[in-house]
């Protein structure tokens, strides 16, 4: 099978800025930028680690303490100077971490206020991501819920950069026609009658739901792309993206 020229193209393009080389460059260097650039990932990274710690056991509180404290201590680059290998999956990375802090703090989960009174996490967040573990996960190991959640994320992550775009370009209102129709979800409209809400024909309504389409794949790959260390792993983390989600 032959490759996709344009989709390696703008793969090297993602490959300047990676989850890895955001890790170390805040491992070689201080300053506001490198922080906010690990803050942006606890917030991407949250929801797999607050669940595989709610499925070792621990109550909503807890769990959303020793992610907080789990979260703090790799944006203070407590273990980062200890990081000697970069390669390998960015959430492989993460989840060899979390087992390591949590065999830690066993016996430290008391109630106490962790990740040195800063919140990283907004209360917000914490709250819709609890109302999510309302879902049965009773078969579930803890890394299969990590991964889950990891799925989850990078699939909203790349919905609302997708739906961004729409809002950016002020075509907001065809991008909510428009993804009714995306492959898995069947619209209560025809082509004609979207056609006939916002002035198209019904063979530029396709052209529009096949860009819709084309650009949330590029965008999902750019997404994993920031997530590995090699153009070549990227075919293979989507696979394995898609068969955790149909699990």
């Amino acid at each position: 099978m032959g490759h996709d020229q344009s989709a390696d193209s703008a793969a090297r393009r993602v490959f300047a800025t990676t989850h890895w080389s955001v890790v170390l460059a805040a491992k070689r260097q201080e300053g506001p930028i490198a922080e906010a650039a690990l803050e942006r990932l606890c917030r991407v990274y949250w929801p797999p680690l607050y669940g595989y710690i709610r499925r070792q056991g621990y109550g909503a509180a807890a769990a959303q303490d020793l992610t907080q404290e789990f979260l703090s201590r790799l944006i203070h680059r407590e273990w980062l100077n200890h990081l000697q290998d970069q390669r390998g999956k960015f959430r492989s990375f993460l989840l060899a971490f979390l087992r390591h802090f949590l065999s830690d703090q066993r016996d430290l989960a008391r109630a106490q206020k962790r990740g040195g009174g800063k919140e990283l996490i907004s209360l917000d967040q914490m709250a819709d991501e609890e109302k999510s573990w309302a879902e049965p996960v009773d078969r579930l190991t803890p890394e299969q819920v990590f991964e889950r959640r990891w799925a989850q994320a990078l699939m909203e992550r790349a919905v609302d950069r997708l739906r961004g775009e729409y809002a950016d370009r002020g075509k907001m209102a065809l991008y909510e026609v428009l993804k009714d129709v995306q492959p898995g979800e069947h619209g209560a409209q025809t082509y004609e009658d979207i056609g006939g809400r916002f002035g198209m024909s019904e063979q530029a309504v396709k052209n529009a739901v096949h860009r819709l389409r084309r650009r949330h794949r590029e965008i999902l790959r750019e997404e994993i792309a920031q997530t590995v260390t090699q153009p070549s792993e990227i075919e293979e983390e989507i696979q394995h993206l898609m068969a955790v989600l149909a699990r």
